[in-house]
């Protein structure tokens, strides 16, 4: 049901070549994105003493502790490459070549920027700091994201476990953060550690706002041309859809209502599509929380 019978999996269907214009796109999303996320974290990380949680807390956890009881000064890149490393060979089996190359990409412009861009705080209030830090820090991951890419370390877990079970992980991800802000209490005070929960908070909130690939949305469309637009919705997203033929009550006539299941982010692509095939067609759109059975999901690569 929802799919002609089943929806297909992604096997069924290889990804199409990029474009240049896609190749530049998803470029130019992560150097934005690796900008946003180093000019955060020397900015509001740093002002507030704060840990952003995932792989780039982790570095400054290790940053800080070889300077506070070793006095070892060691490169932000240096940490943070060495701990992507595994992960980034995980994703490139798991997840996919292009995906994994332009997340390693994403990894290496923001460890270098952070070793570049000075310290730069913006306020001294503690809450501001983790609220817009937070914001920011969502922001980049979700650029990542929109680019096909992640800022790596717990975001190719996210992802990768997205994309095998199909689940929004971020707040699983959350969870492990907030374990490793814990040692960062028992090190560094708890004041920095429950900020950063906040912090983490914030962003995390901002991905599951704004990173719309495996929420799912039910469609019921009510069309003269439900044919056309079942074509337009298997070729677009590659998801099939079910057939009801009704009569109307108002006035009377026969009608036919399409049934279809698909990706968040595909919505406004379908709804566009819907109304230039037939503009007098009535769409309804409905939230899903969860889907059982076969669903297709997009390749990353």
């Amino acid at each position: 049901m929802g799919n002609r019978g089943k929806d297909r999996g992604t096997a069924g269907f290889p990804a199409r070549p990029q474009s240049g214009w896609q190749t530049c796109r998803r470029l130019l999303l992560i150097i934005a994105a690796s900008v946003l996320m180093a000019a955060n974290i020397q900015s509001f990380v740093d002002a507030g003493g704060l840990f952003p949680g995932g792989f780039n807390g982790l570095t400054l956890l290790i940053q800080r502790s070889a300077q506070r009881f070793a006095g070892v000064t060691l490169p932000f890149t240096l940490i943070n490459l060495a701990l992507n490393a595994i992960p980034a060979v995980v994703s490139y089996k798991l997840i996919g070549r292009h995906f994994t190359l332009y997340s390693c990409l994403t990894i290496v412009l923001t460890s270098v920027l952070t070793d570049l861009i000075p310290s730069m705080p913006i306020t001294n209030d503690v809450l501001l700091v983790c609220i817009f830090g937070g914001i920011f820090n969502g922001l980049a991951i979700s650029l990542c994201l929109l680019a096909g890419a992640t800022s790596g370390g717990t975001d190719f877990i996210s992802v990768a476990l997205s994309e095998r079970l199909g689940v929004d992980a971020w707040n699983y991800i959350f969870l492990g953060n907030c374990v490793m802000l814990a040692v960062a209490g028992l090190l560094f005070g708890w004041d920095a550690a429950l900020y950063s929960i906040i912090f983490q908070f914030a962003s995390t909130q901002i991905v599951h706002m704004l990173d719309l690939r495996f929420k799912r949305t039910t469609l019921f469309i009510i069309s003269d041309r439900a044919i056309e637009v079942y074509e337009r919705i298997k070729d677009t997203t590659h998801h099939g859809a079910t057939l009801f033929r009704g009569t109307g009550l108002y006035n009377g006539e026969e009608r036919d209502m399409i049934y279809s299941v698909i990706a968040g982010d595909q919505v406004k692509q379908i709804t566009r599509a819907v109304h230039e095939i037939d503009p007098r067609a009535f769409i309804n759109i409905l939230k899903t929380d969860h889907v059982a059975g076969n669903f297709y999901r997009k390749p990353h690569d």
